[in-house]
């Protein structure tokens, strides 16, 4: 895929519109054998300020885990983007067209004490205004090693806190898909 291949399609995916505000995903991580091995929520509140959006992201990972990371992410040209993160190697460089936007980048991951990187291949396909899909291939060596697979649901901005407060209690999808839903 290339994001040529999305020119013109609709709805329009504009990161810096689609993430300000508050996001939540639900999403898992699968090896490259298909299997799952971890399961996700993930809570975001994205800042926009000129060209630049600051995206908060939380992650309650169903073992009780939880992960905080920041994104800076700067639009530099009308479909191009780059992004900063404590645990990225460099620069993520972004292309958006039509309803698609592609994401290439190197992830630094703790492993046994040390950071491990691998390669990202991160593609988000928006499906209407409040939902986007979002798939991330991770390889080292040019070996893919898995994917996350993460739906996207753009939360309203008089969605009520305590329901958010609810669904960081549980650490279980059910817990907030319901807390989600009131």
């Amino acid at each position: 895929m290339a994001p040529e291949d999305f020119a013109g399609t609709e709805p329009r995916l504009l990161p810096e519109e689609f993430f300000a505000g508050r996001t939540r995903g639900f999403g898992f991580f699968q090896d490259r054998f298909g299997r799952i091995r971890r399961e996700f929520r993930v809570d975001m509140v994205g800042r926009l300020e000129g060209d630049t959006l600051t995206l908060e992201e939380e992650f309650f990972y169903q073992d009780g885990e939880r992960e905080r990371r920041t994104w800076t992410i700067r639009k530099l040209a009308p479909g191009r983007y780059e992004g900063r993160s404590a645990d990225i190697e460099g620069v993520a460089t972004g292309r958006a067209e039509g309803r698609a936007t592609n994401w290439r980048y190197t992830f630094l991951l703790p492993i046994g004490g040390s950071r491990w990187s691998f390669a990202v291949d991160d593609w988000m396909l928006l499906q209407d205004r409040e939902t986007m899909l979002n798939r991330s291939t991770f390889s080292k060596f040019g070996i893919e090693v898995g994917q996350a697979v993460i739906v996207f649901h753009k939360l309203p901005a008089h969605a009520e806190e305590g329901a958010a407060e609810r669904a960081r209690a549980s650490t279980g999808a059910e817990g907030a898909l319901l807390a989600a839903a009131e």
